[in-house]
């Protein structure tokens, strides 16, 4: 069953999402390049669960709102997304920035939420696990640096840039420094209310990640001690592209129990 774009009007943004298959609700939230395409990762998990993702206020084909000014209006924000589409017990899974969001939504809210998939998530800081600052890398360098296998860098620098895709790029950009900026992508609030999560929570992340090194699991590990933690080898930030076949049959492993 192939995706289907769709538009939410919710809290005075009109957010753009796209949703294939059925079964559980999953919901993948997007890091800080956004989610221009269907990636093929989805395409698997939409056959054992109704995936949906949404491109968050601010980013690509959604609206800019005027109350959005920090991580924490977007975790209130996809609170309300939950309640609006009528999901029940679902997995959020969320990759870097998205990541942080599904963490801030879990600390106010996990009533509608039945397990948290965190891949290689932003939010907070670890000693001696210095983040890359993303915003003095080039577009070049950034797609460098999510990668431990360059073919897929070199795949995606290859894509030809429409002046459509420029725009928004730059508008993603801007909204990751409005999220982000200071501090850099952390929110040093967030240590201090984990304990406040009672859903189950797989922590996934490649050992060779540049953009937020691995030392930033072992200390959500110890912020979230009933956590699970898998490590991808020879995988940078991103292993649902990296490891798209293991990362999928974690995902329906952990969620799917």
């Amino acid at each position: 069953m192939p995706f289907t774009d769709h538009y939410l009007e919710l809290d005075g943004c009109r957010t753009h999402y796209r949703r294939a298959g059925k079964g559980t609700p999953l919901v993948f939230l997007h890091g800080a390049s956004g989610a221009p395409v269907v990636l093929p990762f989805m395409e698997t998990l939409a056959r054992r669960f109704d995936v949906i993702v949404p491109e968050h206020p601010g980013y690509g084909l959604s609206d800019e709102p005027e109350w959005l000014e920090s991580i924490h209006d977007v975790a209130y924000f996809y609170l309300d997304f939950l309640d609006s589409l009528k999901l029940e017990r679902a997995v959020i899974v969320g990759s870097s920035m998205g990541g942080w969001m599904a963490l801030e939504m879990a600390v106010r809210n996990t009533s509608r939420i039945g397990s948290l998939v965190l891949v290689s998530p932003a939010g907070i800081a670890a000693p001696g696990a210095e983040a890359a600052d993303i915003f003095l890398l080039s577009p070049e360098d950034t797609i460098r640096q999510l990668f431990f296998e360059q073919r897929y860098a070199e795949e995606r620098l290859a894509i030809p840039l429409t002046p459509e895709a420029i725009d928004i790029a730059l508008k993603n950009r801007h909204t990751t420094a409005r999220l982000a900026w200071e501090p850099r992508l952390h929110d040093p609030q967030l240590p201090r209310w984990l304990h406040r999560i009672d859903v189950p929570v797989a922590i996934v992340w490649g050992k060779e990640d540049r953009i937020l090194p691995v030392g930033i699991a072992h200390e959500l590990k110890r912020l979230l001690p009933r956590a699970e933690v898998h490590l991808f080898e020879r995988c940078g930030h991103l292993p649902q592209v990296e490891k798209a076949d293991e990362f999928c049959d974690l995902v329906v492993r952990f969620a799917c129990r």
